[in-house]
């Protein structure tokens, strides 16, 4: 009789990246640990991780997370072992899944629609080494998913680099594009403001899904000119008052700033939908009037995060457009796993939209 792959392995070598405070440098933290699963956990060896704006804020301290702990949220990996109750076909798939655990049960899950706002929910790369087993993030050699995490088993004909933001940057500008998608009224001319990877990945999506006229504007005229190749016309925020006013059916805030808000509300016609993505961080104060929202019929929409069938979509999005966009200028070529410092500078530099790291190479 087969004994099953946790009988076959009873420990592993594991490397981590533990965060130690706002500014510090990461530990790297090497030992051989027992394999041990609870009931529908699994194991997933990381073939591919990148940092995400939010693993940014952490590391500069704006935005809180007690330590240790092991950062990053989005990644590729191969599933290697399974708990009891788990699906044992994963094994040896390449997946990935959605960054947050929820419990399946309170009234965000089954009522409202809005599982993101689960009551128990779990957050990957936002927890404290302490909880569970600590392999909680994907700045290390394994991550551990918990039984309420949806995976998603990747078509072989995408590369790691195509996929590994999707259960971050993807997953969520495809919840943001649903209200317009769902809007009796067709929207035919989209504002994205920013032009971050949440842009490219809208842009993109609406290109895909047959927008007819599609604006990015962004500050930064690089970001610009690559978000073009993803069926973008672009603007310099600047230069914003050359577009006729109230002509939008649509405008995305995806730039985490406030103070941009009034100028959508100039582009959007009466009527129009106003959808805020970007501003997830205490530093978004406003400075606008009820009255422009009142008399202007404006739908505003706040969005964070995503369901499990926003990953799906997403993933199905990025195999039919493989050949389509030029995913392949997302993502930095990786570094090691222990030069994680190393990428976070060139994170701050803003040359790519992701810098990854490979944490199963050499270390």
């Amino acid at each position: 009789m087969l004994t099953s792959p946790i009988e076959i392995q009873r420990e592993i070598t594991t490397q981590r990246m533990l965060f130690q405070g706002p500014n510090k440098p990461h530990t790297n933290h090497i030992e051989q640990v027992p394999l041990s699963l609870s009931d529908g956990e699994i194991l997933v060896k990381l073939t591919l991780a990148t940092i995400c704006g939010s693993d940014l804020h952490t590391y500069e301290g704006r935005r809180g997370c007690a330590t240790p702990a092991v950062l990053g949220h989005e990644g590729v990996g191969i599933v290697q072992s399974v708990g009891d109750g788990a699906d044992e076909s994963l094994i040896g798939k390449r997946v990935t899944w959605t960054l947050t655990d929820t419990c399946g049960c309170c009234k965000p899950c089954t009522e409202w629609n809005i599982p993101q706002k689960c009551d128990h929910l779990f957050k990957y790369g936002h927890s404290q080494l302490s909880e569970g087993n600590g392999f909680n993030g994907c700045f290390a050699s394994h991550i551990t998913l918990r039984k309420g995490t949806h995976l998603v088993v990747i078509p072989d004909t995408l590369p790691d680099n195509f996929v590994v933001p999707a259960n971050c940057a993807l997953a969520t500008m495809v919840a943001v594009i649903e209200p317009i998608s769902q809007n009796p009224v067709p929207a035919k001319k989209i504002m994205i403001q920013g032009a971050g990877l949440l842009g490219v990945y809208g842009s993109a999506l609406l290109k895909h899904y047959g927008v007819e006229e599609i604006w990015v504007t962004d500050v930064i005229q690089d970001r610009l000119d690559l978000v073009a190749e993803f069926g973008a016309k672009t603007i310099l925020s600047s230069e914003l008052h050359t577009l006729d006013r109230s002509s939008f059916d649509a405008v995305i805030e995806v730039a985490g700033v406030s103070q941009i808000i009034a100028d959508g509300l100039k582009l959007l016609r009466p009527g129009g939908m106003y959808i805020w993505a970007g501003m997830v961080h205490d530093q978004t104060p406003l400075d606008i009037l009820g009255v422009d929202i009142v008399k202007g019929c404006v739908n505003v929409i706040g969005l964070h995060n995503y369901s499990a069938e926003h990953l799906d979509q997403g993933i199905v999005f990025l195999d039919q457009t493989k050949d389509q966009f030029p995913w392949d200028k997302l993502v930095s070529i990786p570094l090691k796993l222990s030069e994680l410092d190393k990428a976070i500078k060139l994170t701050q530099q803003r040359k790519w939209h992701r810098v990854s790291v490979s944490p199963n190479s050499c270390q």
